[in-house]
């Protein structure tokens, strides 16, 4: 069957919007457990230099039948999701974590939270794009992004607070590190021409 040639004309008008960008995001973790004090969501917004928009994955069945395989769809699997996080000099953001962890498990004697709703919550990546806002509506904040695409995270919790390196040889740098999160699963959402979130 003969095919349409296509032209870069034909190119720049699928390309809505110049492409989405990896660089033009934002996460969120509105609430920490309750018996982590001291978290500031505004600040690990800002201070959260990557993650990542998660996988869908479901495994594969073989079934063997006459020298032949016949493969069916198995279980949904959930990667674990890693947030890299630029290092402040009060620690908040990084004694947050390390509380976390400690109540989930602690260093000393490893008793711990035995209720998961205790230690699991919520998180949210926004991809951003590049315009104020994708659709024009009357209420629109000229100072606002409409997201693209939102994407929740259920019931997380951390399994590493990753080290940090430190020597007298590194400089013109400053401290990160990277926190891994299991997740029970996500949600994606998009948003209509009307501002209104649909899955």
């Amino acid at each position: 069957m003969a095919r349409e040639i296509r032209t870069i004309t034909d190119f720049k008008a699928k390309l809505l919007g110049g492409a989405a960008r990896p660089n033009l995001f934002e996460v969120s973790i509105p609430t920490f457990p309750s018996f982590v004090s001291g978290w500031d969501d505004d600040t690990f917004s800002f201070l959260c230099k990557a993650a990542a928009l998660p996988a869908s994955n479901i495994a594969q069945i073989d079934v063997p039948f006459r020298g032949r395989i016949l493969k069916v769809a198995g279980d949904r699997t959930f990667d674990t999701w890693t947030t890299t996080i630029i290092n402040d000099e009060d620690f908040k953001l990084r004694t947050s974590f390390e509380q976390w962890m400690n109540q989930i498990s602690k260093l000393d004697n490893n008793t711990g939270a035995t209720n998961p709703s205790s230690y699991m919550t919520d998180a949210y990546v926004y991809q951003l794009g590049r315009g104020q806002s994708r659709f024009s509506t009357e209420n629109a904040d000229a100072d606002s992004v409409q997201p693209l695409r939102t994407y929740k995270f259920f019931d997380i919790f951390p399994t590493n607070v990753s080290q940090i390196d430190l020597s007298y040889d590194t400089s013109d740098t400053i401290e990160e590190y990277t926190v891994e999160f299991q997740v029970q699963y996500w949600q994606a959402e998009a948003t209509d021409q009307t501002g209104i979130a649909v899955v």
